[in-house]
Formats: C-alpha cells, structure tokens, sequence
C-alpha cells in the first residue's frame, strides 16, 4: 500500500516537471512564478502601508532624483514615459499584435489581448485599493493627481516586454538571441521604471511593486493560454 502511495507521488511529480502534456511543466513553472511574485508584492504593499523602513528609503531616493534632474537627461525620461502611456500602448501593442497575427502565432496574440488590458485593469484596482499619494515636490516635474502606488507605466512595461520576452525566447531557437532579447526587455522595463522615479510621478516602492504585480498577472495570462493551447492539442490527436 505504502509502495503504490509512493509511486502514484513519483508519477504526479514527474508529469508536473514533463515539458510535455495539458498540466506539466509549464503550469508548474507558472505557478511558482505566480506565487514568488505575489509574495514580493504582498511584503512592499505591507511594508507601505504600515510605513516601513523602505519608506524612507523612497523619500531619500525621490529627493535624491530631483535635486540632480538635469538636461537633456529629462527631455529623454520623459520621452521613455509618454511612450508607455496609454496611447503609447495601445501603439506597441497594435505592432506586436499585427506581428503575432502575420506569423499565425494566434494564442500569443490572444495572451497580447488578454494580460495587458486586463493587466492595467487590475493595476487601477490596486491604486484604488491603496490609495497612496504621489511624491510632492515645491518644483515637480510633472503633475498627477491620481494614486501612486503601484506604477502604472511600469506595470504595462513589466506587462508588454515581459510577453515580447517570453515569446522571444520560446520562438528564437540560438540561446544567445534568446539572452539578447530577455535582457534587452528587461532593460527597457528598467528604463520605463527609472523614468517614473527620475520625474518624480512614483517612489521606488511603487515600480518595483509594479514589476511584482505584473509578473504575477503574465504568470497567471500565458500559463492559462498555455494550458488552453495543449488542451485543445490533446483533443485533437
């Protein structure tokens, strides 16, 4: 009786780690990812709201940033930001979604229209939610009136290259394309983060809790879609 427990436990461990079949390791992969990153966020939205030590450390960093904003650098900070807003988004995402169609990548196309609406859905939630100010300065550089924490422009950032990355990777066969465009989607959701600091519109906390939420929604968007993709495989062979 023992024997056969451990077997049928040997036999769910490795179909949850096979690359192959509806709920191998794909679900498994996403589900950790899922849960890695939703504790990240759970501990900076506890550690704010309950003004943590990593509080000061926004306003260190936010003052920091402000006192030493200079030309061209925010001309260019701002150029990275109006290109993530929502119109610049909605201009990335028609591109990458033309390019998904034309090479009949239909579930990654269908992940596209999926994770970032909804993506930004959620992250006006959260807002609401936590309802945390902006940084104030005497001199801003730019002006909001909506809640600060977590970034939007980083979550849709976080949202769109990190799906860009996870194609790229999956579709680019040489591990060194591969490497190249993970790390340069991850510099650019470094760079969209940056700039929301730079300006003055979020403190650190907000980014990174940004890139936490996101990650967490894309784990949850491109493991259902998966798991969608080789249901419907299964039933056809």
């Amino acid at each position: 009786m023992e024997h056969q427990i451990f077997s049928k436990f040997v036999r769910f461990i490795e179909a949850r780690l096979s690359p192959g079949g509806e709920f191998g390791l794909h679900l498994t992969a996403g589900l950790a990812l899922l849960v890695a990153a939703a504790a990240v966020f759970g501990d900076l939205a506890e550690d704010v709201m309950g003004k943590e030590a990593i509080t000061v450390l926004d306003m260190q960093v936010a003052h920091w940033f402000h006192a030493h904003a200079f030309e061209p650098l925010t001309s260019f900070m701002l150029g990275v930001s109006l290109a993530h807003t929502g119109y610049g988004m909605v201009v990335l995402m028609a591109a990458l979604g033309w390019y998904f169609w034309r090479v009949q990548a239909r579930y990654w196309l269908l992940a596209l229209l999926v994770a970032v609406p909804s993506g930004a859905l959620l992250n006006v939630a959260l807002k609401y939610h936590f309802q945390r100010a902006r940084p104030a300065f005497d001199e801003p550089l730019v002006s909001l009136m909506t809640y600060s924490f977590p970034s939007g422009h980083t979550s849709a950032a976080t949202l769109f290259y990190g799906l860009l990355a996870s194609y790229l990777v999956i579709a680019r066969p040489h591990w060194h394309v591969r490497l190249g465009t993970a790390l340069g989607c991850a510099l650019m959701v470094l760079l969209v983060a940056l700039s929301r600091v730079y300006l003055g519109a979020h403190y650190l906390s907000d980014v990174l809790a940004a890139m936490a939420e996101s990650v967490a929604w894309l784990a949850v968007c491109i493991t259902a879609i998966s798991t969608l993709r080789r249901r419907r495989e299964a039933r056809t062979l």
